[in-house]
């Protein structure tokens, strides 16, 4: 079930504040970036960066994830591994809400996240 109205506003806005104080500077931008993508339940973070081999060609990379359980009200927290799946974050794998989750990812305790 994706996340209503009031819910949506209030993710984006935590979203958009956690980007505005952690994205590069701007003349940097077009050589690494950061975004999100809400999509049902969950969050995404990720990485933009032009393709090695065609720079012309932007990719994103994700890096963590959470998805809101609304039986429970709680978010699980998620990494990218190197194998291309989400694994739960296990110093830290359920966040009360997305502010915390944002906590979570930001402080980073076991340098999943930004490596």
């Amino acid at each position: 079930m994706a996340l209503n109205d009031l819910e949506a506003k209030r993710v984006e806005k935590a979203l958009s504040a956690y980007l505005q104080k952690h994205r590069p500077p701007a003349h940097i931008r077009n050589e690494l970036d950061l975004g999100y993508r809400v999509s049902g339940q969950s969050v995404e973070l990720f990485e933009i960066r032009p393709a090695f081999q065609k720079p012309s060609v932007k990719r994103e990379h994700s890096f963590a994830k959470a998805t809101y359980v609304r039986t429970r009200d709680h978010w699980n927290v998620f990494w990218m591994r190197q194998d291309l799946k989400w694994h739960a974050y296990q110093p830290h794998p359920v966040a009360k809400s997305i502010d915390e989750f944002l906590r979570v990812v930001e402080k980073d305790e076991y340098h999943c996240f930004y490596g």
